[in-house]
């Protein structure tokens, strides 16, 4: 794995309408991560229909490795041109990152996307060609540590026309204030939301179109390690310390035998905060040099929970107790690493401890994170 990709997205739908006629889909696999931004005609329900419909096909078809002609000849067929208004029911922004950098994008009838380094905005060589009488844009090139990119739908383009300002931001306004973000190295989510709140504040507070940003970050792959649980031999105790004060990253250790073991090895004092402690979490500890230090079993059974719902990171992130801040670390990661301990402990289920660790290695690969382990 070469990059990392920080993915933040905001939308503000048009004043008076409930659902946000702009759809953003993203998918991410062991090999590749698509982002896809569309905009359906119109705003409201229909609007949100068709541009779900984009997304989902888009983001579906790729995963399955299809190819790009394919996907727009499916959309070409599902979503025909107004006849009326000869304007496409749904336009899109289509984004897929290769694990090693590579990436491709697509457009059709979207705002171009911003395609920068640090404070500076990078050129993209865009080649121009008809598929199924839809005239595309595509790039391909490799995204590097410290680049970023940027979708947006034309709500963002057209904030404060005929308002605040006559003829709208325009890309070269969005521009300028994209250049001032990237000065400050905000995360992804935050980027973002700074945008839309300035396109909110641009219209007014009484947005005249739907507006939607993805904001892609590339950074070096985060990496994790978590030790759980004791060695069957406890000549191993030293070892497997040893595994995971030297494993590059984030360090975690989830059990209160195992912290144990960690401190003496180590020659550290294990604290506990008490105030992190939960109606159903114990609270979390600290050693030095570690990242962070939970309760086992229940601990790691609750933070799968957490992934299995899909609760937002910045929500766990809120979150002081040990489970929802296992999920946070774990859900940040690019690659896990699993040290995991097979002693039995006589007062606990050994066997429901295994599975629930298999089950959480199962759902973050499903989530496209490379996940190794190693028993002892």
């Amino acid at each position: 794995m070469k990059i990392s990709l920080d993915i933040g997205r905001a939308q503000l739908s048009k004043a008076g309408e409930e659902l946000c006629g702009d759809s953003i889909e993203v998918v991410r696999t062991r090999s590749s991560t698509i982002v896809v931004l569309s905009d359906g005609l119109g705003s409201g329900v229909k609007a949100n229909i068709l541009s779900s419909l984009t997304t989902k096909t888009a983001a579906t078809m790729l995963r399955m490795g299809g190819e790009i002609e394919e996907v727009i000849e499916t959309l070409a067929q599902t979503l025909p041109t107004c006849r009326v208004r000869k304007l496409a029911y749904s336009t899109f922004s289509i984004l897929q990152v290769m694990a090693s950098g590579r990436a491709y994008l697509v457009e059709y009838d979207n705002p171009e996307a911003f395609l920068g380094h640090g404070e500076q905005l990078k050129e993209v060589s865009r080649n121009r060609r008809i598929i199924n009488d839809k005239d595309v844009s595509e790039a391909f090139f490799e995204l590097q540590e410290g680049d970023w990119l940027v979708l947006i739908s034309d709500g963002v383009v057209h904030a404060g026309i005929g308002g605040v300002l006559s003829q709208g931001w325009g890309w070269q306004g969005v521009r300028g204030f994209l250049l001032e973000l990237a000065a400050k190295n905000l995360d992804a989510a935050v980027w973002a939301r700074e945008l839309i709140e300035r396109c909110r504040q641009l219209y007014a507070g009484r947005p005249g179109d739907d507006a939607s940003v993805v904001v892609v970050r590339a950074l070096c792959p985060r990496q994790v390690t978590v030790l759980i649980g004791p060695p069957a031999d406890r000549s191993l105790d030293a070892l497997v310390v040893g595994k995971l004060v030297h494993s590059p990253g984030t360090k975690v250790v989830c059990g209160g035998t195992t912290a144990s073991i960690v401190a003496r090895v180590l020659g550290r004092k294990i604290e506990v905060d008490l105030s992190t402690r939960s109606d159903r979490v114990p609270p979390v500890g600290f050693i030095s040099g570690i990242d962070l230090v939970t309760e086992g079993t229940l601990t790691v059974l609750y933070a799968l929970e957490h992934l299995r719902q899909d609760v937002p990171l910045e929500t766990l992130q809120k979150a002081r107790d040990g489970a929802s801040r296992l999920a946070a670390t774990l859900l940040r990661a690019d690659w896990v690493h699993f040290i995991v301990g097979l002693a039995v402990n006589p007062a606990a289920a050994g066997g429901y401890k295994r599975q629930t660790i298999e089950r959480l290695i199962d759902l973050l690969r499903h989530m496209g994170k490379e996940v190794t382990a190693e028993y002892h």
